[in-house]
């Protein structure tokens, strides 16, 4: 059986691309990583793993013009799953109609809380210390036209104590980002995921 094919999109750092080069074994292989901004550590970290990384400008360009020629890479590539890994950019129409139930997120909430628009970086973590919350985390999900509105694949819990701020809650929720991103992406990888209306059911053999 052929291993599935991995695109990683990104626009920062790209730690949470790192966690998956560095996971023992993803089920599948990161073909290809694409980010739309040129500085982009993320494309450096790529590089020193033998990936191609390719910088995809974005200026003049409608969202749907975009996605439209990352969709051209995908198919020409043969990519089977699209990883979000700190993308800071709307998916369109075009790419989740053609992989429906095939890109997965990682945010850094407990999804449905301090999510959806304007939610990303440290916003999430200001948000969850200005609320008063006592947990927070990490969630995986499907990607649909809402944001952070598809079906949730995992999700994990860190206690938030009185003197956290938002920049220790963010490295705190980081270490449980790197471990689910990886093992979701390697139970889709192991079709080991079942969607059930919004309910995702994962086999754990």
């Amino acid at each position: 059986m052929s291993r599935i094919k991995i695109a990683v999109l990104i626009s920062g750092g790209g730690t949470n691309l790192q966690s998956l080069i560095d996971y023992k074994d993803l089920g599948g292989d990161i073909d290809l990583v694409v980010s739309n901004h040129k500085d982009a550590y993320g494309l450096v970290r790529a590089e020193k793993s033998g990936i191609e990384s390719v910088y995809l400008d974005s200026k003049g360009k409608t969202n749907i013009e975009y996605d439209t020629e990352l969709l051209e890479l995908f198919k020409d590539r043969g990519i089977k799953l699209v990883v979000l890994a700190g993308y800071l950019k709307i998916i369109t129409k075009v790419l989740i109609d053609e992989y429906a139930n095939k890109i997965i997120n990682i945010h850094p909430s407990l999804i449905p809380s301090f999510c959806g628009n304007g939610y990303y970086g440290l916003r999430v973590h200001e948000a969850a210390i200005e609320y008063g919350v006592k947990f927070s985390g990490a969630t995986t999900h499907f990607v649909n036209e809402e944001t952070d509105g598809g079906p949730i694949i995992m999700q994990d819990v860190v206690e938030i104590s009185d003197d956290d701020t938002a920049e220790s809650l963010q490295k705190k929720v980081l270490d449980i980002e790197h471990r689910i991103l990886s093992e979701s992406v390697r139970a889709f990888c192991e079709n080991r995921i079942e969607i059930v209306g919004r309910t995702v059911k994962i086999r754990r053999d």
